[in-house]
């Protein structure tokens, strides 16, 4: 799951991501207003963490324009201020859930957990595909109560398969998913190649159905039996 951190505290802002990448969350950050603007504008996130107070603007304009481009993220607002009308403001713009500052980073990743079921998983713990189990929060999966032994990409790259399930996804989407600002890094996209057909074999060998299709030209799909 790949997340946004817009916060202009920089001492919170390095707490954030580095406890919620403990949590196997994939994190990029923004902190001023014009950072997360084109951010926002530019690609995709599962869940957006959303300070209101930002140097060149207010985050609840952020959150206007997350819904003027429809996009699906959902949005956790943390702010210092704790009155009603704020929150409300915010809940009604579109936001899922509101915390104030200061707060613990394990509620903070509660709170994100519960966002990513859901928005991704429709409020399930545990996903089902088949005979497939996948559980987000242990980072495992069974087939018919087989453990299938995945590496930390290759689970990234199958919840994002599933999220997108009977989507067209490209190898340049799926890198910026698993690097996030680092994608450029994949000067081409044998990387994404490798990672896509371990897991195809892998999930192959335990269930005998190849769910991942891969369409020419255009990157790949993952459709269930």
């Amino acid at each position: 799951m790949k997340l946004l951190l817009i916060e202009d505290e920089p001492m919170l802002l390095d707490e954030m991501e580095a406890y919620l990448i403990e949590q196997g969350y994939r994190c990029e950050k923004a902190t001023t207003f014009a950072a997360g603007e084109d951010k926002i504008v530019l690609y995709d996130y599962d869940v957006i963490i959303l300070d209101i107070s930002l140097p060149g603007g207010n985050g609840l304009q952020l959150l206007q324009l997350l819904k003027k481009q429809q996009k699906e993220a959902g949005v956790l607002i943390v702010s210092a201020k704790d009155s009603l009308p704020d929150k409300l403001t915010g809940l009604n713009l579109g936001a899922d859930d509101y915390m104030t500052k200061p707060f613990h980073l394990e509620e903070l990743n509660a709170r994100v957990n519960a966002l990513v079921r859901r928005k991704s998983f429709k409020g399930n713990s545990q996903i089902q595909v088949d005979d497939l189990t996948i559980d987000p929060v242990a980072k495992t999966v069974s087939c018919n109560e087989t453990f299938i032994p995945l590496t930390k990409k290759e689970f990234e790259l199958l919840l994002y398969f599933i999220v997108n399930k009977n989507r067209v996804v490209s190898k340049q989407s799926i890198a910026e998913h698993l690097w996030g600002d680092h994608y450029d890094i994949v000067d081409n996209f044998d990387t994404v190649y490798v990672h896509t057909m371990n897991l195809r074999k892998k999930i192959v060998a335990h269930t005998g159905i190849d769910y991942i299709k891969t369409v020419y030209g255009m990157g790949y799909k993952f459709t269930s039996a």
